[in-house]
């Protein structure tokens, strides 16, 4: 039999699953706040992962992706231990908010310190709890407000055991970002946890086909790490492309956009993918692509000003392959659900 699992001083025994509240902070009216997490601690020997959301307070796409994780039948016979903390930003969340009260931004704060800001000691909260006690790690974002990301999968180059937890997820597309800063990417990392970021839809939204790639992904990432051994976890049918460089293109003037270039389309350099007008009409302005490539954001505002991002290009030569990907892999995950009815809803 196992040792049982330990976390914010509960003990877990093997074959149990149990939601631990980890307190982090009083309200200014006195209300405790926690971050609940999720553990369930198999009768076997295995990996350890997390899966975390919401570190940015409007993301919640990632929230409802553990959910419907944690309602799939495939976990009853789990080995090793999963842990899911689909609100880490529990203030922002609450708040509809992608910061802490204090103005920060958690993904900038780890890895934190006990006596620092708020942000910091919930950083370092969720490093000693979760991060440290970890093999692997899935951090679950989307885009900002008023923005919308193809779904994707984010990792350091230089990381080849990312890279191969990446393709077993099976995103339409890995985008090769550099490790930043006080990200949570970052110091995972440095302690040697093997973690990748899945972006996917917008902030304070669901959108179903990036919820179901999610939930996909993770299994099958589970699967790969021998935590499960489900039949109906399915690899992907097809290798994600992996791009190495991409860039927003800025509106070159303000008043209202229209796009003809959304996620999931193809651009050629050189092309007009969308145009700015004043409401009335009288001026006009084109906004060309200055890649060829593929896009994997767009703004949701029509309303825009001279320099604000329009679209999230990732530079590739095979943009016409990779649109022709993203059609098929939505479909496929529309029409085949993992998930009976019954276990989600």
């Amino acid at each position: 039999m196992r040792v049982p699992f330990i976390i914010g001083g509960e003990r877990i025994p093997a074959g149990a699953r149990q939601t631990v509240d980890l307190p982090v902070s009083l309200l200014s009216t006195h209300t405790p706040m926690t971050v609940p997490v999720h553990v369930i601690h198999g009768r076997r020997d295995g990996a350890t992962l997390f899966v975390s959301a919401a570190i940015h307070g409007d993301e919640i796409i990632g929230v409802e992706i553990i959910r419907q994780l944690l309602q799939s039948t495939a976990l009853r016979y789990l080995r090793g231990t999963l842990i899911c903390a689909p609100v880490v930003n529990v203030f922002g969340f609450i708040d509809q908010s992608r910061y802490l009260p204090d103005r920060r931004d958690l993904n900038r704060s780890f890895p934190g310190t006990e006596r620092g800001s708020l942000a910091a000691q919930l950083a370092n909260l969720f490093m000693t709890e979760i991060v440290e006690q970890s093999d692997v790690g899935i951090d679950l974002h989307s885009a900002a407000i008023h923005r919308v990301n193809l779904p994707q999968i984010r990792i350091s180059p230089d990381q080849s055991r990312a890279q191969e937890l990446a393709e077993v997820f099976g995103p339409p597309v890995v985008l090769h970002a550099n490790l930043r800063e006080g990200s949570l990417r970052q110091c995972a990392y440095e302690r040697g946890v093997d973690m990748i970021v899945y972006e996917a839809g917008e902030a304070l939204r669901f959108d179903d086909v990036a919820i179901k790639t999610g939930v996909r992904g993770i299994l099958r990432v589970m699967k790969s790490l021998d935590m499960l051994n489900s039949k109906r976890i399915r690899p992907a049918k097809r290798k994600p492309y992996v791009v190495s460089s991409s860039r927003w293109v800025r509106a070159p003037g303000s008043g209202v956009v229209r796009l003809v270039k959304g996620i999931g389309d193809m651009v050629e350099e050189g092309s007009i993918i969308g145009q700015i007008s004043d409401p009335i009409g009288t001026s006009r302005l084109n906004v060309e692509a200055p890649d060829t490539g593929i896009v994997i954001g767009q703004t949701r505002l029509p309303i825009i000003n001279q320099g604000d991002a329009l679209l999230h290009i990732a530079a590739t030569k095979n943009a016409e392959r990779i649109e022709t990907a993203v059609e098929r892999s939505e479909k496929e995950v529309l029409a085949d659900p993992l998930l009976d009815e019954d276990e989600i809803i």
